[in-house]
C-alpha cells in the first residue's frame, strides 16, 4: 500500500489515482493521516481490500507531507561508512542521534529558503512507526514500521558548526529543511526492504547514490536501539542517515545556490523536488 495526503486528507495511491480514505471507508476512518498511524493494524488490514475503482486522478504537485504530525522526529548521523569518512569521523559503535524540529517538516515539492551560506543536502530513507515500540528486539523491528518514505536532511552547515559542540538540530531545522514524501510505502511492497537505492541530484547532476543495505545500523536495529531507551510512538519518524556525496565532504566544498533544484529519490517510493531561493521570495 502507498499512503499519501492530498488537500490534507489521507489517500491510498494506486498508480495515477488516489482513493480518499474517509469516503471509501464510509467514515470508518477519518481524513487525518496522523490518526491512521494510531490505528495502523486495523487501517492497513482494511486498505488491503480497498476498491481502486473509487480513485480519482491527481498530479504529483498535489501530494503533501504524508507524516505531518509526528510526536517525535529522530535523525541518525554517520550511518554509512563512506559518509563518516568524508565527514572525517570514525565509524560509530552506536547510532549518533539528534532531532529535526517539527516546524521544519515539509511536503515533497516546493521552494526552500537559503537561510545561510552553506546549505547542504542529505538524502535519507525515513522509517515511519506504525506500532508502539519499547524494548523491542531487533528481530521484531520491522513489525513496528508502518512504512518507508523519502526524506531530505537539509543542513545549514554554518549554523550547525557555529558552536562547540555542534548545533546539529538547529542547523537542520530551518523552515522546509525536513521535506518528506511523496508517499509512505508499506514494507511488503518491496522485493527487499533492506536494500533500496537512494540518491539525489542538483539540476540533473548526480550528487549522491547509495543503497540502504550499506547502512551501519539497519532499520530494525535502529527501532530496537531507540526503543530500548525511549518509547517509539505511532507516527514517529526516523531519518536513517545519508550516504556519501554531501557538499561539506567535497573538495572543494560545494553548497546549494539560488534557483538550483534538488531532486531526491528512493527506488520504489518516489522523489522529492526542492528549489532553493532567497528567503525574501517565500
Amino acid at each position: 500500500m502507498k499512503l499519501g495526503v492530498i488537500d490534507s486528507r489521507a489517500v491510498i495511491v494506486v498508480g495515477e489515482k488516489a482513493i480518499d480514505v474517509e469516503r471509501a471507508s464510509a467514515g470508518r476512518f477519518g481524513p487525518s493521516p496522523s490518526a491512521l498511524y494510531q490505528n495502523w493494524a486495523e487501517f492497513s488490514a482494511w486498505a488491503a481490500g480497498a476498491d481502486p475503482a473509487g480513485g480519482v486522478e491527481f498530479t504529483a504537485d498535489e501530494l503533501m507531507n504524508p507524516v505531518p504530525e509526528p510526536a517525535q522526529v529522530f535523525a541518525i548521523g554517520l550511518n554509512y561508512a563512506e559518509h563518516a569518512a568524508e565527514s572525517k569521523y570514525a565509524v560509530p559503535d552506536l547510532p549518533p542521534v539528534f532531532t529535526k524540529y517539527r516546524s521544519s517538516l515539509a511536503g515533497p515539492r516546493g521552494d526552500v529558503g537559503l537561510y545561510g551560506p552553506q546549505v547542504d543536502w542529505e538524502v535519507e530513507l525515513v522509517a515511519v512507526i506504525g506500532k508502539a515500540a519499547h524494548h523491542v528486539p531487533e528481530s521484531e523491528g520491522w513489525d513496528h514500521v508502518a512504512g518507508l518514505t523519502v526524506g531530505q536532511d537539509i543542513s545549514e552547515r554554518a549554523t550547525q558548526f557555529n558552536a562547540t559542540p555542534p548545533q546539529f538540530s538547529l542547523g537542520k531545522s530551518y523552515p522546509g529543511y525536513s521535506p518528506m514524501g511523496p508517499v509512505v510505502v508499506t514494507p511488503d511492497e518491496f522485493d527487499d526492504r533492506d536494500d533500496l537505492e537512494l540518491g539525489c541530484e542538483i539540476d540533473g547532476v548526480q550528487m549522491q547514490k547509495g543503497r540502504t543495505s550499506e547502512m551501519i545500523f539497519s532499520v530494525p536495529k535502529l527501532v530496537s536501539w531507540l526503543s530500548g531507551i525511549t518509547p517509539l510512538l505511532p507516527g514517529d519518524v526516523i531519518f536513517t542517515g545519508t550516504p556519501a556525496g554531501v557538499g561539506l565532504g567535497r573538495t572543494p566544498q560545494r553548497f546549494l545556490a539560488e534557483n538550483e533544484v534538488l531532486r531526491s529519490y528512493v527506488t520504489g517510493i518516489g522523489e522529492l523536488q526542492q528549489r532553493f531561493v532567497d528567503p525574501s521570495r517565500l
